[in-house]
This record gives C-alpha cells, structure tokens and sequence, in this order.
C-alpha cells in the first residue's frame, strides 16, 4: 500500500499585540516543522527521475493565523512504529512456537501415517487391486494438488508443509490486525481517511481456499484455533453457497441394456439442501454429482470401451441440478431410480463437499471396474469415516448395486425412496385397464387389445412435474427391484450330470450378473446378463472307448452374454436383442461321429418377446411369464471342427415361466443352419441343420443358494454324445 504524503503547516502571522515574541516563535515553528518533516515520506511530487524537484513544496502562509498546528508529532510516529514492530515481533514469536508445538504433536500422534490425512491425499493403504495402486505413491500426478514436491510420495512432507502454511497464514492474519488497529487516522479538517488494511487483498490461492478440507481435518486433530486463520475465498464461498449441502443420498439407476455403458446401473451423489430436505420433491433445490467418464465421443463403441477398462481416458466429476439428471434416468432411459439417504452427520457432509472442491478439477484415469461411479461414493465417505474401510471390501470390482447391499450392511441408509420410470407408471395404468376388463368378465379383441397397448406407450404420464422440477406423488406399489434384495454377484457352481455315456463334474465360475433362471427379486424384470464366467468339466472316461473325451476340459469360458427383454405388449418402447462373445464347446456336424470341440463364439440376435400373465397387484411389474423369438446369426472358429469355422444363421425360441417365488423353468429350441464351406469329402457336410432343445429349472433354497436341473439334447444324428444332463448346487457370496 503506498503511503500518502503527509505535511505539517506552521502559522508566523506577526500580531501588534505580541510583536517582540513572534521572530523567536517564527524561527521555532521553522525548525520544529524542518524536523517532523525529516521523518516523513518524499511527497511524491518531489520525486522525479531519481532526483528531487528543483523547487520545495512546502511553503509558509505569512497570513495565516497565529498558530501552529499538526497532525500528528514526530514522537508520536516513532513510538507507534516501534509499538507496532514490538507487537508484531512478539506475534510472530507466538507463531513460531505454535508451530512448533503443532510439529510435535503431529509427530507424537503420527498424523503423516493417518487414515483420513493419507486418503485426503489419494493414497491408498488398505487397498489390492487389479491396477496396481502404489501404497506409498498418491495416484495424483498434479504437482498443484501438494505444497510439498516431495507430497506425491511422502505424507510426511505434505502435512509439514501444511503446518507451515497456515503458520504463516496465522501470522498474516496477525499482521493485519495489527496494521488495522494501528493504522493512522490522518484529519483534514472534519474529514477522517481510515487507513485500515482490507482483508480482501488476502490472496484467493492461500491454503485456506485451496484446501479447505486438509485444513478442517488438521485443525480439528490439533486443536486450533481456526478464528484465527482468515482469508476471503469467494470462489469457494460462492461454490458452497450454491450447493448449499445439508444432506448427501446415494442414488442408484437400475441396470439398462439398450445402453451398452449402463448395463451395470450407475450410482451418483443426491446433494440437498435444506428446501429439498424439508421436502424432497422440491428437487430443483438438490444437485448431483456425478463421476463419469471423460472419454472421447468420436471414438467406436469397443475402443470407447476398452479405454474405459484400460484407464486410458480421465475420469470426470460433474455437479450439475439434480432434476437435469433424474430426467435422463426417468424419461430418457425409462429407468427406476432408488434413492437412499446416508447416515452422516452435517459436518462430514460438509467435509465431503470441502474435499470434493479440493479434487473437482482433477484428471485421474477412469477403470470401468475399479475406479468409476461406484467407488468414488465408497472414497468419499471413507474420507469422513476411516474406521469403516469401505472402498477395500470390494478390491478387484466395484458394482454399483454391491455399493448399495455394502453400504446397507454398514449401517449406513438411513431410509430409501423409489422413483418410477415413465415406462413403469404406463405399465401400471395398462395393468389397471386389465384388471378392470377382468373384473367385468369382459375379454377384449386382439385389436384393442393392441390399441390399448400403442395408447398406454404413447400416454405421457411421469413422476416429474411438465416443467421437470419437481416430483410427483404416484399410487403405485413399489417394483420387486430394490437392489438391497439381490442375491449376491457373485456365484460358485458344482454340478454332477451325465453327457452321453460318460459322467462328469463341472466346477464353475462366476463373476457376475444374472440369468432369467436366477433369483429375480432385486433386478429389473427379465434381466439377463452374464460376464466373466468360466467351467471345467472333470470327466470320468473309459479310455478302452473310441472318441472318449479327455479328463479334464474347459466346458466354457464367457466374456458377456445377454439378452434385453422389451416385450412388444408392454409399455416399453425398446426391443429385443441379445449378444454373446465366448469359447465354448459344441457339436460338429459335418462328419459322422463327430465329437465336442472348444471353439471361439460370437453371436448376435433380434427379434420379439412377449409378456402373459396376471402381474403383482397395483405394480407398474409386467406380467411375470415370458416368451420369445429371436433371428440369430453367430460365427464360430477353432482347429477342432471342419475347415476350422463355421457361420450359421436360424431361429431360437423359448419361454420362462415364474412356478413360484422360488421355482422357475425355462425351455428354449434352437434351430440354427451351419455352412462350413464346400468339400470334396463325400463323408463331410458343408452345410446342415443342428437343432438343439434345452430345459432349465431353478429352486431357490435362499437368497444366497439354489439347485438347478439343466438338460440339452442335440437332434443331429451325426453327433457322437446327443443329450447332457445336470444336477448343479448353485452358491451367490
């Protein structure tokens, strides 16, 4: 701050009353206002390019009054500077001594090897993994992320330099108190200049505004006093000021097929607040956030993949109003939403949102499996609440719908909110007209039977309000899909069965999902979807047997197999389709005996589906049964079979029936048409029908096991073994 100039004035007016006294006063005023003047600051007029002005400014008015008057006397000047100094010098010295009692008992207490302090930092003690995280190494490469240079790799030298950040931000503060206090306060007449230090010029990069959350951590684990650590952060003051958080959900948006990158359901943050936690359908008064992946959109959909498993793209954490999200869930995707309220308290709801403002402009690698939606809601709280280890309880794969069942084992949902899908309120109301026709014993035509269909899947009806900011209320009875319910992802099989003439085992493996046979409570209706699966068959051969399979093979091995279920006479407006890509082992039937061999398997169908039955009562459910029929084309290669491939193209059909809640059975036809290409070999077919039936049956014992009855029979008469048959115990942890 640049200091003004100051100037005394002396009044010589010689009176006639007083005239022998007014040459010694006169000479005394010059000397006395040459002397204060000696101790001021150059006017700034008299300073020109490293030289004084030729001519002085100051000048004596000989018709002034007889007086002698100042602002402020040289000894006063000097004694307040030195007070000043002597305080500040004594400040400093108080600081210095904090400082050092702060080293001491952050090393007493080992703060550097703390929990909450390492996860504030991005390291990850506790965790094994796939990708390999480094336990002494941050997985923040950004140098403006750490005071120290050494932070990245030692806490240690992290949390010193934060001490003496807010040590020096402490003395500041002092400083400028002091400053203030002290400042002059120059008369000019009748008006007073405070000249008072503005606590805004404090700089916005300080520590306080960089790193609120570290900052809040530390101060509460030492104890100090933060009314004494100032600084004016209006972009955070603005940031929290809109947000506003009083309350932290978890929002979980059921698994949807049609979009291959929401197969696995999404999880994001709801931020409320105090509006919207007084009534929570005031969801324009809410936020989410979400962390997503910053891919590339120009990029195909298997390399959009295969970076996002790989972590080859950033990963990306929006805040933006809640509605404009729930609005993507619930009319875009026609996905139902759950929404659980977390069970913490406000001042970790505000360290969570301090922290997030200290790492919302990060670029960390995006893992489709193990750094993605899902698990930055486990980091986060683990963040506020280091006794609970969240984010290690799911190391190699962390599922948006494993969140849920963790965080609800944990204690950690306080209640829960399910918010329909537009296609599930217009199934209620089509339900509803059934019921009615039914009730009435009145049996519609086919063909207003399908008008009512077109009617009910244009029908505009949603649980948002027309202008999308607020909730509605709705009557209908909540959907058997509450994630909490679900059996657990993962499932160990063992199955004994008979293929041909030759027993066999089969141990098998399962990473995740679901199939139509499997438990349904906790998933969307017909959900099918299944990766990361593997089976060995053991077999127990007769080698004195021509064409007797080896004693141990890989019966399968698949990458994803799905199907998505739309029926045509539902409300939803999707359609049906399945994918497959898988080694598997099948029947040759181009040669005569032919055995079973491994083969790599791709396959793709389309086609219809329909929904019979009486659904649960006042549900936006669809009936339970299902039947349907799918064009299917698949390509498969291996050394095994003839000319090493073959392409087929055909039709499989088949039904699900729901027996009970704990007994389902589902049989399938297929009929597909193999061409392997020509042959001179009078003995080999390069083309032929191979049919193949299966049944299935599934009895659940409980939510975490079952037994299952699978049966295939082949109808192609040169096939070596036609039928299979399997009793397997199914285990879900």
């Amino acid at each position: 701050m640049a200091t003004k100039p100051m100037s005394l004035s002396v009044d010589c007016t010689l009176t006639i009353t007083c005239q022998r006294a007014c040459l010694p006063l006169a000479i005394a005023g010059l000397l006395f206002s040459g002397q204060a003047q000696a101790f001021l600051p150059t006017p700034d007029s008299l300073v020109t390019t490293g030289e004084l002005a030729s001519e002085p400014q100051a000048t004596i008015d000989s018709n002034a009054a007889h007086t002698v008057a100042y602002n402020m006397p040289h000894d006063g000047v000097a004694e307040e500077t030195n007070s000043t100094q002597r305080m500040q010098g004594a400040q400093d010295s108080s600081v210095q001594s904090l400082l050092a009692t702060w080293r001491t008992q952050a090393k007493t207490e080992n703060l550097a090897q703390h929990t909450t302090w390492r996860r504030l930092l991005y390291f990850f003690d506790d965790q094994k993994n796939l990708i390999g995280k480094k336990k002494n190494t941050s997985m923040v490469d950004d140098a403006d992320f750490f005071l120290s240079e050494n932070g990245r790799s030692d806490s240690g030298a992290e949390l010193d330099a934060l001490l003496i950040a807010l040590a020096d931000e402490m003395q500041a503060t002092n400083n400028h108190k002091t400053v203030n206090k002290n400042s002059a306060q120059i008369t000019d007449g009748n008006s007073v200049s405070n000249r008072a230090v503005d606590s805004s010029s404090v700089d916005s990069n300080s520590v306080l505004c960089r790193f609120p959350a570290r900052v809040q951590w530390l101060t509460d684990t030492l104890n100090i006093d933060d009314t004494v650590l100032q600084a004016d952060c209006p972009e955070l003051d603005k940031w929290m000021q809109t947000i506003a958080p009083e309350q932290l959900s978890l929002m979980f948006a059921q698994e949807y097929l049609d979009n291959p990158l929401s197969a696995f359901a999404h999880t994001l943050l709801r931020i409320d607040s105090k509006e919207s936690v007084a009534d929570p359908s005031q969801i324009h008064y809410a936020h989410a956030l979400n962390y997503t992946v910053d891919g590339n959109p120009e990029d195909s959909f298997p390399i959009y993949s295969v970076k996002s498993m790989i972590g080859a793209y950033d990963s990306l954490i929006e805040i933006d109003p809640y509605p404009q999200k729930l609005v993507n869930y619930l009319q875009g995707d026609e996905r139902d939403t759950w929404t659980y309220q977390l069970d913490l308290t406000p001042s970790e709801v505000q360290q969570i949102m301090l922290h997030v403002w200290e790492t919302k402009d990060l670029k960390l690698p995006y893992y489709f499996t193990t750094d993605n939606c899902a698990s930055e809601v486990l980091r986060l709280i683990d963040v506020v609440r280091p006794q609970q280890h969240l984010l290690s309880r799911l190391p190699y794969a962390v599922i948006p719908s494993d969140v849920v069942q963790l965080l609800n084992n944990e204690g950690l949902l306080a209640s829960s909110i399910y918010t329909p899908a537009d296609s599930t309120l217009r199934q209620s109301q089509l339900n509803k007209m059934k019921q009615q026709r039914e009730q009435l014993g009145y049996q519609s035509s086919a063909t207003q039977t399908i008008d009512e269909i077109k009617s009910a899947q244009l029908n505009d009806v949603s649980s948002m309000s027309a202008d999308k900011q607020t909730l509605l209320p709705t009557s209908i009875v909540v959907s058997d899909n509450n994630p909490i319910d679900r059996h657990p992802l993962t499932l160990g099989s063992i199955g004994i069965g008979q293929r041909g003439d030759n027993n066999y085992i089969d141990l098998g493996l399962r990473a995740g999902f679901h199939d139509t046979l499997d438990r349904s409570s906790g998933y969307p209706q017909f959900f099918n979807l299944e990766g990361i699966a593997a089976t060995l068959r053991l077999y127990d051969t007769d080698n004195d047997k021509a064409n007797q399979p080896k004693n141990v093979v890989l019966q399968n091995a698949t990458l994803i197999r799905g199907r998505s279920f739309n029926p045509v006479n539902s409300a939803k407006k999707g359609k049906t389709w399945g994918a497959s890509i898988e080694a598997t082992r099948v029947n040759d039937g181009s040669q005569k005996d032919g055995t079973d061999h491994l083969v790599g398997s791709v396959g793709y169908e389309t086609g219809w589906s329909w929904a019979f039955g009486t659904p649960n009562t006042d549900t936006g459910e669809m009936p339970p049964q299902l039947c349907y029929t799918l064009l299917s084309g698949t390509t498969q290669a291996g050394r095994g079979i003839n000319k090493g491939f073959r392409v087929g193209a055909g039709v499989n059909a088949g039904c699900r029936y729901q027996i009970n809640n704990q007994l389902r059975a589902q049989a399938e036809l297929q009929l597909p048409y193999w061409y392997h290409g020509s042959s001179d070999e009078s003995n080999v077919r390069g083309h032929y029908w191979q049919p193949i039936s299966t049944l299935g049956l599934q009895y659940d014992i409980d939510k975490k096991q079952a037994l299952r009855i699978n049966a295939n029979y082949d109808w192609q008469d040169r096939v070596d073994s036609n039928e299979d048959v399997q009793l397997s115990y199914r285990r879900y942890f």
